[in-house]
């Protein structure tokens, strides 16, 4: 039996940095690389049951699309699917707390897990949820593989629009496409 392999036809995302700015109207972001170059783009669907995003890359062809497996659900799971091989990839699955936010990684088939995304600091996150100004608080996280050995790391920075540098310092042990495009999802799942 091979290994399966969980590249996404259509994008490649084999930098170490990228950089994720949202739209100052509503749920819609570009993805950089380490040059500027816009490699990704995506939106929610507004008015639907089940939360979906759409990713295009910088043509503006279809390359995946993330869709909750439930209505209306803030914690739970979200499937990441390859556009153009109509491929189920992995399970982005949201464990929410207040305390917390975590995201596991999980390939579709199997469910094993791939790499985690964790919020660093609860007292961070407990304001980012709690405080009247706490959107404006910067998310911080780990990414880590299965094993929990560090991965990369999600930073975001003060501005208008949200803005996140995505770095992956070693990703020898995770599928590095999509850990890096549950990274770039994560801000508008929460709604943030």
């Amino acid at each position: 039996m091979s290994e399966r392999t969980y590249d996404i036809a259509g994008i490649d995302l084999s930098d170490d940095r990228y950089t994720v700015v949202q739209s100052l109207v509503r749920n819609k972001y570009r993805a950089e690389d380490a040059a500027g170059n816009v490699v990704l783009r995506g939106k929610q669907k507004m008015l639907k049951l089940k939360e979906e995003f759409p990713f295009v890359d910088a043509d503006g062809d279809p390359v995946f699309r993330v869709k909750a497996a439930g209505m209306l659900d803030v914690a739970g799971n979200y499937v990441l699917t390859d556009s153009q091989t109509d491929e189920e990839l992995v399970i982005l699955d949201n464990d929410y707390s207040i305390l917390q936010d975590t995201w596991t990684v999980r390939d579709a088939e199997t469910g094993a897990r791939l790499a985690q995304i964790d919020s660093r600091g609860a007292a961070v996150t407990v304001a980012r949820n709690v405080l009247p100004f706490g959107a404006w608080i910067p998310h911080k996280y780990e990414i880590t593989d299965a094993d929990g050995d560090h991965v990369g790391s999600i930073e975001g920075q003060f501005s208008l629009a949200d803005t996140y540098e995505i770095t992956v310092d070693d990703a020898s042990d995770v599928p590095k496409e999509p850990v890096v495009a549950a990274a770039m999802v994560i801000d508008a799942i929460q709604g943030n």
